[in-house]
């Protein structure tokens, strides 16, 4: 029986390192990249997963699904993806994955499905294998590495972080809704069009009678008022000189001194993210 050893990169940082953890640990397997494209990624996914294939020397397979973002959003009556309606990573995520795997299966080939989900990430549940031939593997949770193990796996290698966690520390989507309203802000700085685009789109599900905006409880034409904008910026600074506080500077890790969002906020306010997308 065949085996096929499948690793999904996200964009972010986790994925990444579990790439150069298991190329370092497992080099007798025949890996296989993949990373599955909703059409709505920022640029600096594209830059990052160049960047990948040229430390792994070898291309990373781009699973695309067959229909699109907006597809999917008429489909579900303009009505946006959010915490309680993830349709988002059901159709543009999952489903393509689940529908590239499927021949493996059905040629009852054994795959062996890679996740980055970290030791320290006890909160969090990977993809639950359906099919007695797919295995899910954790590394991370299995070998106790943890988030400064990540980002020392990153830093070491040369490979580092991708570009938009100089603002950013949800996902490579460009219109998450685990985003934090402070990442909304630097959204539209970073990204204008982008920032429109997800207005307009937020907009069309209001008027459609959708219950949800893409942040909780604000639409995005409330956030961008300049006033609004300064209130959350000063709220940021206030969580960040908080945090850095409390948390003691370890001279041997200088990369830590930049907190994230899931650092700012938390994890239960951060809502966990996605098991898919942010990794």
């Amino acid at each position: 029986m065949r085996e096929r050893h499948l690793l999904g990169l996200s964009g972010g940082r986790d994925s990444a390192a579990l790439a150069l953890y298991v190329r370092q640990t497992r080099p007798e397997l025949d890996i296989e990249y993949f990373f599955t494209d909703t059409g709505e990624e920022l640029p600096e996914v594209q830059e990052f997963l160049g960047r990948l294939e040229g430390f792994l020397g070898q291309p990373i397979l781009r699973l695309n699904p067959r229909r699109d973002f907006e597809f999917w959003l008429k489909e579900y009556n303009n009505f946006l993806p959010s915490p309680q309606t993830r349709w988002c990573t059901r159709q543009l995520k999952l489903a393509p994955f689940e529908e590239w795997i499927r021949p493996m299966l059905a040629k009852g080939e054994k795959v062996f499905s890679y996740v980055a989900i970290r030791s320290d990430e006890d909160y969090r549940e990977g993809y639950s294998s359906k099919h007695e031939n797919l295995k899910v593997v954790l590394p991370f949770r299995t070998d106790g590495i943890d988030k400064a193990g990540v980002l020392e796996m990153l830093e070491s290698s040369g490979v580092g972080l991708p570009r938009y966690y100089e603002w950013r520390s949800r996902s490579g989507c460009t219109f998450c809704f685990f985003q934090q309203k402070i990442e909304w802000v630097r959204l539209r700085e970073r990204h204008p069009d982008a920032f429109e685009e997800a207005k307009a789109l937020e907009k069309t599900a209001l008027e459609q009678g959708s219950p949800f905006t893409w942040t909780k409880g604000e639409p995005l034409t409330e956030l961008e008022r300049p006033e609004r904008v300064g209130a959350i910026r000063k709220e940021y600074e206030a969580r960040i000189l908080r945090n850095k506080a409390r948390k003691p500077r370890n001279p041997l890790r200088p990369w830590e001194d930049n907190l994230d969002i899931d650092d700012v906020y938390g994890v239960d306010e951060a809502d966990g993210g996605c098991a898919i997308c942010h990794k």
